[in-house]
């Protein structure tokens, strides 16, 4: 009987929740000063990433044929892409429109004038060095839209880690000072959270009258500085 009811007990115990058996942790209390430092760090890097929108817009009397009229002017755009170089794995279609224009007149009823079809890809450069020259060489094949470039750094990690660093030295700068000013001195770290980062990526417009002139002159994009940063909120006792 008795080996009958230990086997029963643990049954028991087996079929209850583990959130039932978990016990809850002791919270250690604090003797001094609850300290609360926000602090971020930052680094500088040269971007190696170059995103690029780049359409085609056309007009017909028909939508067939606005369609057919787009599909093989794009056709021409994508394959200078991949003439550049550009891998396939860094196009990628963003959006195909098809839309009616109508001529309106006040107090009739708007006329049918044509079809307007646009057709854009993302484009990915991963030699920002070359990016205006096949810039120019798609506004040469019949690119007519083109948005960006979007600098951005392809793997941050690294750097989002020495930005990290920077964020604990400044917190722990923050939390000396503190303590110098108020006659006591820096304790344990209570806790540490991270709150946003990442590199901060900044457009180059080549839109309207930009476009219109890159076709007789030599675009060129300079990568310039971005700034990684990480925020994190760390408590600290202050004895």
């Amino acid at each position: 009987m008795i080996r009958l009811a230990t086997m029963a007990s643990m049954l028991a115990l087996a079929a209850l929740p583990a959130a039932a058996l978990a016990q809850p942790m002791a919270i250690q209390a604090i003797s001094g000063t609850r300290l609360d430092v926000v602090a971020t760090g930052e680094v500088n890097r040269v971007p190696d990433i170059a995103l690029i929108s780049a359409g085609v817009v056309t007009r017909a009397a028909t939508a067939t044929m606005a369609l057919s009229q787009n599909a093989q002017q794009m056709a021409r755009v994508v394959a200078a892409l991949r003439r550049a170089g550009v891998a396939e794995r860094d196009i990628q279609t963003s959006s195909i429109n098809l839309n009616p224009e109508y001529r309106y007149v006040e107090n009739q009823t708007p006329v049918l004038t044509g079809y307007q079809a646009s057709n854009q890809v993302s484009v990915r450069f991963r030699n920002i060095a070359e990016s205006g020259a096949i810039l120019d060489a798609l506004v040469a094949q019949g690119a007519n839209q083109i948005n960006g470039p979007s600098l951005t750094i392809d793997k941050p990690e690294t750097a989002l880690d020495e930005a990290r660093r920077d964020a604990i030295a400044k917190a722990r700068a923050r939390a000396e000072l503190y303590a110098q000013a108020t006659g006591k001195r820096v304790g344990r770290m209570l806790s540490i959270s991270e709150g946003g980062g990442g590199p901060r990526p900044y457009e180059i417009m080549q839109t309207g009258r930009m476009m219109a002139q890159a076709a007789s002159a030599d675009t060129k994009i300079e990568p310039g500085e971005q700034t990684l940063s990480v925020t994190i909120n760390v408590s600290y006792e202050l004895e």
